[in-house]
């Protein structure tokens, strides 16, 4: 027995419970629940296996491809679990159960399949899938208008995938990841073909990864039930990454790409954190989040820097997927810290900065330390940054300076940073070692993420002022980039919907967009 079969097995479940639930209407739920179970025990033997030394097959599941199919396993054992509950005595539950299992069963096989065209194919089935989970509750023609906005999306994405693969079989003559990586390996510079094929694959990406303008279908999915949007959050829009971490031998050759990359993310990533500061709804909180996130990450595998991409992937995942299902109780977590004691005087201004400092040179020290003792352990600078910008707010301090209070945040920060270490040196084993960028690219994204930490420092520290009336109105309408992105939906593509009832739908999604629900 290989590492490969379960890898695959766990597709293989997902697969016959999926025909089994058509025979077994009546067992459905049972049927999906041992489907998942078997499917997170598979995935969970096949990194056992692998660590045990066990060989794998040609074509088969690698270390990245297991890592992927534990994460698909554990949230669809999740979500299942909870699924069973939660829609407990709503009709069209075979219907859901069907979509569920159809939808996992393509994410399966996209993140063990080392063949591009597989890979292509179970893209675009998780999104069918999908659809059809989105519009669960056909009677509510919003979600129906979301699910046909991310359709056109979902298939424009799919039309550059399509071209990219007719672009990568004429300069190499195979599909397969193992024959595209021996092309790549002699390979300084990529030509024509491939350099387009990898923008393709990069703009593919920024579809399906609901970055700007393109980003409405992800915010007003709260339409579909709760397990949708953490299956939607926590797995299927990060597949963007995890494909473009598969090719990272392409894109590391291919400057454009990067630059795609790095842009439409790192844009993304700063105007969509500060919409989300502007959000009272939970759940339309955490969309924005995840928009920004999935920025964030197209950043990181633009930048090249892959362990860091999967490790945000991971976490991102596991993240949103309890922050969905557990939205519930978020919101008397929200309440007990609007409630808490008073916030105390808010620091100097220097002070923001000042931590900013004190972080980076926390984060540096750590690493130094890491490197005396694991002399193999590297990180870019860039990365440096990223997490010490990221860490700095612990240090902010706002409830106040005392020395007991400043210990203990540096104390917090240092423990993090240890963490992110130690998680770096597992995921560095995992992913692709960190490619080439240009320059100008990491001094972009550090001007990006250096103003959104001082956008978001002077707002806390300003709340009322100019800045802050400038900017609130134009991020509590997310910018009007959706709206315009609607219209032109409408003219190009009407949904099969009445006159009266576009329209109406036109004028809720301003609502929507207000929180106002």
């Amino acid at each position: 027995m290989t590492a490969l079969v379960g890898g695959w097995a766990t597709a293989l479940f997902y697969t016959l419970a999926l025909a089994l639930v058509w025979i077994l209407p009546q067992r459905q739920w049972s049927i999906a629940k041992a489907a998942a179970a078997l499917g997170l025990l598979a995935a969970g033997a096949a990194i056992a296996g692998a660590l045990a030394g066990l060989p794998v097959a040609p074509g088969g599941a690698d270390a990245l491809g297991l890592t992927g199919i534990l994460l698909v396993a554990l949230l669809g054992w999740v979500i299942v679990n909870y699924s069973c509950r939660y829609l407990d005595g709503e009709p069209h539950q075979g219907r859901f159960v069907r979509a569920m299992l159809f939808t996992l069963a393509s994410v399966s096989v996209l993140m063990v399949s080392r063949h591009l065209v597989i890979i292509v194919l179970a893209w675009s089935g998780t999104s069918i899938g999908l659809h059809f989970l989105l519009t669960h509750y056909q009677e509510r023609k919003t979600a129906q208008i979301v699910a046909h906005k991310k359709f056109l999306v979902s298939r424009l994405a799919e039309l550059c995938l399509v071209i990219a693969l007719v672009l990568v079989y004429q300069a190499t003559g195979t599909l397969a990841l193992d024959g595209l990586y021996d092309h790549l390996g002699g390979l300084s510079t990529l030509p024509a073909g491939l350099a387009w094929a990898a923008s393709l694959f990069a703009l593919a990406a920024i579809l399906k990864c609901a970055q700007l303008p393109l980003h409405g279908w992800l915010i007003q999915v709260m339409e579909a039930p709760t397990p949708v949007s953490a299956l939607l959050h926590a797995g299927v829009v990060n597949i963007g990454g995890f494909v473009l971490i598969r090719l990272a031998a392409l894109v590391s050759l291919a400057p454009t790409a990067q630059a795609l990359l790095v842009i439409a993310g790192s844009v993304t990533a700063l105007l969509a954190s500060l919409v989300m500061m502007t959000r009272i709804s939970i759940k339309v909180r955490l969309a924005w989040s995840t928009c920004a996130q999935m920025g964030f990450m197209l950043v990181e595998v633009g930048l090249g820097l892959y362990e860091l991409a999967l490790l945000h992937l991971v976490a991102h995942s596991l993240y949103k997927a309890h922050a969905f299902l557990a939205a519930g109780t978020a919101v008397e977590q929200a309440h007990a810290n609007d409630f808490l004691a008073g916030r105390g005087a808010l620091r100097p201004g220097l002070w923001y900065l000042a931590a900013a400092g004190l972080s980076a040179a926390l984060v540096t020290a750590s690493v130094l330390a890491w490197q005396a003792l694991v002399p193999s352990l590297s990180l870019p600078p860039v990365a440096l940054a990223i997490v010490a910008l990221g860490l700095a707010p612990l240090l902010w301090l706002e409830q106040g300076g005392r020395p007991w209070q400043i210990a203990r945040s540096c104390a917090a920060l240092l423990g993090l940073t240890q963490l992110y270490l130690l998680w770096h040196l597992l995921f560095a084993g995992l992913a692709p070692p960190a490619g080439p960028v240009a320059t100008y690219l990491i001094a972009w994204t550090l001007l990006c993420f250096g103003a959104l930490y001082g956008i978001q420092a002077w707002l806390r520290r300003h709340p009322g002022g100019r800045l802050a009336r400038a900017i609130y109105p134009w991020a509590y309408c997310g910018f009007y980039l959706d709206e315009t992105f609607t219209r032109l939906t409408f003219r190009i593509w009407p949904a099969r919907l009445s006159p009266v009832q576009a329209g109406t739908l036109v004028n809720r999604h301003f609502i929507v967009q207000g929180d106002k629900l």
